[in-house]
């Protein structure tokens, strides 16, 4: 019963994208990251106890979401489709994605200053002194790194896991982005949720990438990826912007000032030509076609394996007290 939840999941998010007043597991997920930090994040053994807490965090989510549809499903089979459609839907960010990156080009023809706020929301490098180039080009940097995150991955876990893994990646991708940071505070507690979060998308990022490339029908794309996307400082971000420079035939990365510190990205491509909005329109064009194939492909992988529940085909056994055996039903 997947299929047709994750159908109309598409369906509302291509509407509504990600709506303000509605309550986002993200949003939750964010403050118990913040609560646990603040407890636990201090002295010595950061890495152990940063461990710790991913761990706790990223399970609790799998098996609480694993339990709550379970329970579902044993009082209505169409209240299950309906939680899991609305938790599909709030799991998916491509329409939002997509907006943010339509607002910086439209701020910029209002101005400068316009544009460089509204592209530090979707990018965290610090935007007061960036040209109107590099406005577009951390925009469509982050087009193509986000379709990994926000849409490849979430689908390609749910498609694994159900709606169950779908939740527990995006609480690694939100301890990443809260926690996954190389300073004084982050090195040491956030280093294994850093891994975990590289780990995750390590199988995403580049299924992103080949769909891009496939979509794009450009031979450089596929040069690119395989000469570039190892060469980027992440070990999956590279691919897919990889990807997306040699469809437009662009250059990405170069120096970026976070905050105070000048951090040097390795240059993707060798084209310094002038962005335009044509470009940005035929990222959304990828970005949408990546969307539908990957979906078609998770459909695909559902019918032919004949186990479109993810993780509602495990069975939980608890056989004593703090022990259990997890069996997948044949």
């Amino acid at each position: 019963m997947l299929i047709p939840a994750l159908i109309f999941a598409w369906i509302l998010d291509r509407i509504l994208g990600d709506p303000s007043w509605m309550p986002h597991p993200v949003v939750v997920f964010g403050k118990l990251i913040a609560f646990f930090e603040k407890k636990c994040n201090r002295g010595r053994g950061n890495f152990v106890r940063g461990m710790v807490v991913t761990v706790v965090l990223v399970t609790g989510v799998f098996f609480f979401f694993y339990r709550v549809i379970f329970l579902l499903g044993q009082i209505n089979l169409w209240l299950e489709v309906f939680f899991q459609m609305v938790f599909i839907f709030m799991g998916l960010a491509g329409t939002t994605l997509i907006r943010e990156g339509e607002s910086v080009f439209e701020k910029l023809q209002i101005g400068i200053d316009e544009g460089r706020r509204q592209v530090g929301r979707i990018v965290g490098r610090d935007t007061k002194n960036l040209s109107s180039h590099e406005i577009k080009t951390a925009t469509l940097e982050t087009l193509a790194e986000n379709l990994s995150d926000g849409v490849v991955a979430p689908l390609f876990w749910l498609a694994i896991f159900g709606v169950p893994g779908m939740m527990a990646y995006k609480m690694i991708n939100t301890l990443d982005s809260m926690i996954g940071y190389k300073n004084e505070r982050y090195e040491q507690f956030g280093k294994f949720a850093a891994r975990l979060d590289d780990i995750a998308n390590y199988l995403p990022a580049r299924i992103t990438a080949l769909l891009m490339a496939f979509f794009g029908m450009r031979y450089r794309a596929f040069q690119f990826i395989f000469r570039f996307g190892r060469s980027h400082n992440s070990p999956n971000a590279g691919y897919p912007e990889a990807a997306l420079a040699g469809i437009l035939n662009v250059q990405f990365g170069g120096d970026h000032d976070y905050f105070g510190e000048v951090v040097s990205k390795p240059k993707i491509g060798n084209n310094k030509r002038a962005i335009n909005i044509s470009d940005l329109n035929k990222t959304i064009q990828i970005n949408r076609a990546v969307e539908i194939l990957m979906i078609v492909l998770v459909i695909s992988v559902w019918i032919i394996t004949d186990l479109p529940c993810g993780a509602q085909n495990a069975e939980v056994l608890f056989s004593g007290p703090g022990s259990f055996v997890f069996t997948i039903k044949q």
